[in-house]
């Protein structure tokens, strides 16, 4: 099972962590799940951007992201050739690590 290593954050996740998640799982799904409070403002249907993330390590195993991902990365704020949906993004038997942008583009994030 692959494992997901988060660079710490100051709000999403000031620690960092490791997650052990199944393969085939989506990264966004797998945050939520451990309580990572990632945006995901459409719903992870690839509609917004605001769950943009930087896969710093252990990219080169993802699929390539398709031409909806892609799209819409073009609104995300700090793009980088690193840069993924998490809600796109399914883990292999890599390991990846994930690191949070400082900003999103949400503008009407709910608490």
């Amino acid at each position: 099972m692959p494992l997901i290593h988060l660079l710490p954050h100051p709000d999403l996740c000031p620690e960092g962590r490791v997650l052990d998640v199944k393969r085939g799982a989506s990264l966004c799904e797998s945050l939520l799940i451990a309580n990572v409070a990632i945006e995901h403002a459409c719903e992870m249907v690839a509609a917004c951007s605001t769950c943009h993330v930087y896969v710093r390590e252990g990219g080169a195993s993802l699929a390539e992201p398709d031409d909806e991902e892609g799209d819409q990365l073009d609104h995300a704020w700090g793009l980088e050739a690193q840069s993924r949906l998490a809600c796109c993004v399914k883990l292999r038997d890599t390991d990846i690590t994930v690191e949070f942008p400082k900003h999103t583009r949400n503008h009407a994030r709910e608490h």
